[in-house]
C-alpha cells in the first residue's frame, strides 16, 4: 500500500483494529472498500465562472483609485493580505499558495473558458479535454462504482472529455441539495437485476451485423449507471446523512452545499470533483456582487480546507481556486469591472503543495504583472505533476494527431 493512501484508508484499517465508534456513512465506505480508486491523488476544481475579480479577492489594492471600495486583511501570513470580505479564508492561508502573476491571451468567456480548462484554444477540428476528464484518464478507476469526474453546479462554457471520450465526461449535478436525477432504482433490486438482465438477452438476440460496436457500448452505458445507483457509496450524494454539525459549519448556499459534498466524494474514492460558483461577470456594481460572492465562497472554501486536513485527506487532494481570467483594476461608469486577463489569480491548496506563500505580483495599480508570471500552460503543467500526470502525454485525436495534455508548459517553480 503507498504510504501517501494511508490516511484515505486509515478509516479501512480501524475497523480491522477492532475500534467499533463509527457512524452509518463510515461503515459503507468500509464495506465498499474494494472499490475505492487505486491512485495516490484526487482533485477538487473550485471553477469560478465569469472571471473573478482578483482586486475584491486575492491581490487587494487599499489606498488606491482602482480599489474603489475594496478593503483587505491581514491574514494569518505575516506581510500578505486579501480582501476584507474573505476573512474565514484569511485564516487559513498557511494552507493555500496563491499565484498572482497568471496571465492569459483571452478576454472572451467561452474562449477564456475553454482556455483555462483546456490550455488549448477552441478548434473546430479537435474537441480537447477539460482537466477532470484527464485526471480521469489517467488515474481515475473506470471499475470503481462512482464516477471518477464529478461536476457540481451550473457549468456554462465548461467543456467535458473531448477527444477521450464519454468515458471521461463529467457526471453532472445541477443542485447538490437534491439527490441526482434519475438515480432511484423504480423496483425492487432484484426484479431491477432480471430486467437488466433481459435487456442484455434482447440486445444480444436482435443486434444487426455490423452493430456489434453500437450495442457494446450501450451496454457500457447501461452496465455503469446500474452499478453506480445500486452502490451503498450513492449516499456520498445525500447531504442530509451528514452530520447536521458539520452542515451548518459549511454555509447554506448551494457553492457551499458543493464543497461539502465534494469532501464526501472525494472520501468515497472519486478522483476528481469540479464545484462551480458562477455570476462572477461583474461589468456593473461590481463592489456590492462581489461582496455578495466573496460571501458565499468564503466559508466553505475555508471549511473545505480544514476539513479535508482534519480527515487526512488534504495531503493527497488538490483543490485549486481558479476562474477564466480576472477584471480590469480601473473600475467602468457603471461601478463594474470589465474582462482583464492581463493580470489575475489563482489558488492552490494540499496535495504537496509548498502552501503558505505568495507566488508573483503586480503593479501598485493592479495592472501590470510585475514578478512571478505564469501562463495557464504553466499552471496545468504544475497541476498534472502533483497529481503524478505526465503533462506530455500525447492522445491520438480523430484526425490522426498525437495531442499532448499541455502544450508549451513549465513546472511552476517553488510550488
Amino acid at each position: 500500500m503507498s504510504t501517501s493512501r494511508f490516511n484515505r484508508r486509515e478509516l479501512f484499517q480501524r475497523t480491522a483494529l477492532g475500534v467499533t465508534a463509527i457512524s452509518a456513512w463510515q461503515a459503507n465506505i468500509i464495506s465498499q472498500a474494494a472499490t475505492m480508486q487505486s491512485n495516490a491523488t484526487s482533485c477538487i476544481l473550485l471553477w469560478m465562472g465569469g472571471g473573478p475579480s482578483q482586486l475584491d479577492t486575492w491581490d487587494p489594492k487599499p489606498g488606491t483609485g482602482n480599489a474603489g471600495d475594496a478593503g483587505a486583511i491581514q491574514t494569518a501570513l505575516n506581510g500578505v493580505h486579501i480582501s476584507d470580505r474573505l476573512p474565514e479564508t484569511a485564516k487559513v492561508i498557511n494552507e493555500i499558495c496563491l499565484l498572482r502573476g497568471m496571465h492569459g491571451p483571452e478576454g472572451s468567456h467561452p474562449r477564456a473558458s475553454y482556455w483555462a480548462q483546456t490550455g488549448y484554444l477552441p478548434s473546430a477540428s479537435i474537441k480537447h479535454p477539460a482537466i477532470g476528464s484527464h485526471v480521469s484518464h489517467h488515474i481515475g478507476n473506470l471499475d470503481a462504482e462512482l464516477p471518477s469526474f464529478v461536476r457540481v453546479g451550473p457549468g456554462r462554457n465548461l467543456t467535458g472529455a473531448g477527444l477521450l471520450g464519454v468515458d471521461h465526461d463529467p457526471f453532472k449535478i445541477a443542485n447538490p441539495n437534491q439527490k441526482p436525477a434519475n438515480t432511484e432504482i423504480p423496483t425492487t433490486k432484484p426484479r431491477f437485476t432480471r430486467r437488466l438482465g433481459l435487456l442484455e438477452q434482447l440486445e444480444t438476440d436482435s443486434t444487426r451485423p455490423g452493430a456489434e460496436h453500437w450495442t457494446k457500448a450501450n451496454r457500457k452505458v447501461y452496465g455503469k449507471a446500474a452499478r453506480m445507483i445500486t452502490s451503498p457509496l450513492m449516499q456520498a450524494f445525500d447531504l442530509q446523512s451528514e452530520n447536521a454539525a458539520v452542515r451548518e459549519s459549511y454555509g447554506e448556499s448551494n457553492f457551499a452545499a458543493g464543497c461539502l459534498m465534494a469532501r464526501r466524494l472525494i472520501e468515497s474514492g472519486v478522483t476528481f470533483v469540479e464545484v462551480t460558483s458562477s455570476n462572477w461577470d461583474t461589468h456593473f456594481d461590481n463592489y456590492q456582487r462581489t461582496t455578495e460572492l466573496c460571501s458565499e465562497v468564503d466559508r466553505p472554501y475555508a471549511r473545505l480546507l480544514t476539513d479535508l486536513k482534519d480527515r487526512g485527506l488534504l495531503a493527497t487532494t488538490l483543490v485549486v481556486w481558479m476562474g477564466e481570467f480576472g477584471r480590469t483594476p480601473r473600475i467602468n461608469s457603471r461601478g463594474g469591472r470589465d474582462h482583464f486577463p492581463r493580470a489575475y489569480s489563482v489558488a492552490l491548496a494540499g496535495c504537496g503543495i509548498n502552501s503558505g506563500q505568495v507566488i508573483g505580483g503586480t503593479s501598485a495599480s493592479g495592472e501590470e504583472i510585475v514578478a512571478g508570471k505564469h501562463s495557464v500552460p504553466d499552471l496545468l503543467t504544475t497541476i498534472y505533476d502533483k497529481l503524478g500526470i505526465d503533462g506530455l502525454h500525447e492522445n491520438m485525436s480523430s484526425v490522426g494527431r498525437p495531442i499532448r495534455i499541455v502544450e508549451n508548459g513549465s513546472l511552476i517553480e517553488n510550488v
